[in-house]
């Protein structure tokens, strides 16, 4: 049914970088980019087809010219387009925050929940990032060291490097730290509560807003347990599932995939150049790019060297679970 070269939404949030411009060939003018929408349907930042017939098009406006079977028939369970993919450059620590499950996100915000998975694309020496907490707090305890500023101290770092993958289920609290890049795919949502923010101010030279009630309400305040593995697959869940495909050029230069009537797919370039082909439409690739395939599309082809994270919709699965590096 087609290959679509995607352009994404910019974000210039001020903890951001510019390794996403300098290394990753994204067409920004600014002087900070955060985050680069790459597969988005989300009103907040929507991505755009820059080549064939649909050139211009945003895709929430190809799929409903086309109708919801370019999605494939796990999508069809969905209300609305069920992921999000992004580029993240952390050039200093995000803030401490968490997301809602879709019973509190609907109620409340009038759009799903978040739980999402990190693959560390690139990272400094000593890099890590915040995943839940050391022990069990309490709620008052939590409450507590927010209002104290000690909130820090009971929260679990962990050392991270190039090619981790950590998977956020809604209601953990987590952070990016400083210094790390990462490949992010989520739920299409954006609804986040912050709950402490290294006492930054944004654009309007205030402190950003805490959301401290909600984040009471939604989040887990149990240490995270990592739960099974889901070879072959890096990732898998109810919204998503993700696999990483290697080609180095010299043992593995090429490969072929099927798209059937199940679901579309997401190719997300990280690393490497070459050429992908599918029916009449063969395209040039290089690090950064990202690509949307329909369902049914059918066989596709990739030659070249890249390191690829492909992402489809499987049947609605029984329990949530990534690899852990």
């Amino acid at each position: 049914m087609g290959l679509f070269k995607l352009a994404p939404s910019f974000k210039d949030y001020i903890w951001g970088g510019h390794r996403l411009v300098e290394e990753y060939h994204k067409a920004y003018e600014g002087k900070i980019l955060a985050e680069s929408w790459e597969l988005s349907c989300h009103p907040d930042g929507l991505s755009t087809i820059v080549n064939g017939v649909n050139a211009g098009k945003t895709l929430e406006e190809y799929i409903q010219e086309n109708g919801k079977q370019v999605l494939g028939s796990h999508c069809q369970r969905f209300s609305q387009f069920p992921i999000l993919i992004k580029f993240i450059d952390a050039k200093e620590n995000l803030s401490i925050q968490v997301h809602p499950n879709n019973q509190y996100a609907l109620e409340h915000e009038h759009q799903y929940g978040k739980t999402e998975m990190w693959y560390v694309m690139d990272c400094g020496e000593g890099a890590y990032l915040y995943y839940g907490f050391r022990r069990e707090i309490s709620k008052e305890e939590f409450r507590q060291r927010i209002q104290e500023d000690t909130l820090l101290e009971v929260l679990n770092p962990v050392p991270v490097q190039k090619g981790d993958v950590l998977f956020i289920e809604a209601g953990t609290i987590h952070a990016i730290g400083k210094d790390i890049v990462i490949a992010e795919i989520q739920q299409n949502s954006n609804v986040t509560y912050r709950v402490y923010d290294y006492g930054r101010v944004g654009k309007d030279g205030k402190k950003r807003d805490l959301h401290i009630e909600k984040a009471l309400a939604v989040t887990n305040c149990i240490p995270i347990v990592r739960g099974k593995t889901c070879n072959p697959h890096i990732a898998s869940c109810d919204y998503f599932t993700v696999d990483k495909l290697n080609l180095d050029g010299e043992v593995m230069s090429r490969m072929i995939g099927r798209i059937g009537e199940e679901s579309f797919a997401s190719l997300l370039i990280m690393e490497g150049e070459g050429r992908i082909a599918c029916g009449s439409e063969i395209l040039p690739y290089q690090k950064g790019d990202s690509f949307f395939l329909p369902a049914g599309s059918g066989e596709y082809e990739i030659i070249g060297t890249c390191q690829a994270l492909v992402t489809t919709v499987g049947e609605k699965a029984g329990e949530r679970y990534a690899r852990v590096s």
